[in-house]
């Protein structure tokens, strides 16, 4: 066995719910990262998209040994909260954020013991009102909270994404509508939104020593 083969491979995981789920499609903010990847010449990193549609903290806790440690990535990036939230009001269900913390610290711990790097991301939208408009908002700041705090407690880079978001929607949606600008409904990524949240992750992960 070679020396190089002995090092991590070259791939960052994203893990996650259905943003990342559809973020490997045509167009999606995993597809883009890869082509801002290539014309930046870093290369060669492959991006691997592990998000499942409708996944909470808890889904991402029961896959993390086969959708992540398995792979022995050289990064992973984590981006989940929005079904522990929207779901509350949509299906009774979601995640209380005592659970939320408790099982995204496992998550951080397992990377830790594998000396997985980690970027955290906060939680987008659900809606694209003016902040404090949308029915969730109170909520999404609590879990960011949670997440920020995470990330300064682990000393993980964050990527805040909602601070990304909010800035644009405050800029450009005069007529304070509820989806359009970055997403389609709301939650899930238009083509604005994916070059964004493809740009935001790609300005954390070059600032990562030893990956690129």
């Amino acid at each position: 066995m070679s020396h190089s083969a002995s090092k991590k491979s070259k791939t960052i995981v994203f893990f996650g719910d259905s943003i990342t789920e559809f973020g490997v499609l045509p167009g999606g903010y995993l597809q883009v990262l890869n082509e801002m990847l290539a014309q930046n010449g870093i290369a060669p990193i492959t991006c691997l998209g592990a998000g499942i549609s409708g996944n909470k903290i808890y889904d991402l806790y029961f896959r993390l040994e086969e959708d992540v440690l398995r792979k022995n990535p050289a990064l992973v990036v984590i981006l989940i909260g929005v079904n522990d939230v929207w779901h509350k009001v949509l299906h009774g269900t979601g995640t209380d954020a005592e659970k939320f913390e408790k099982f995204y610290k496992v998550i951080l711990n397992q990377l830790k013991a594998a000396n997985i790097p980690v970027v955290l991301c906060t939680i987008i939208s659900i809606g694209e009102k003016i902040q404090g408009q949308n029915p969730q908002d109170a909520d999404i700041d609590l879990y960011n909270g949670i997440i920020r705090n995470l990330a300064i407690t682990y000393q993980h880079p964050l990527c805040d994404l909602r601070k990304v978001a909010l800035d644009f929607i405050i800029k450009n949606n005069t007529a304070n509508v509820d989806r359009g600008f970055l997403t389609k409904d709301g939650v899930h990524l238009n083509e604005t939104g994916n070059r964004i949240v493809a740009e935001n992750i790609l300005q954390n992960i070059t600032q990562i020593p030893g990956l690129l």
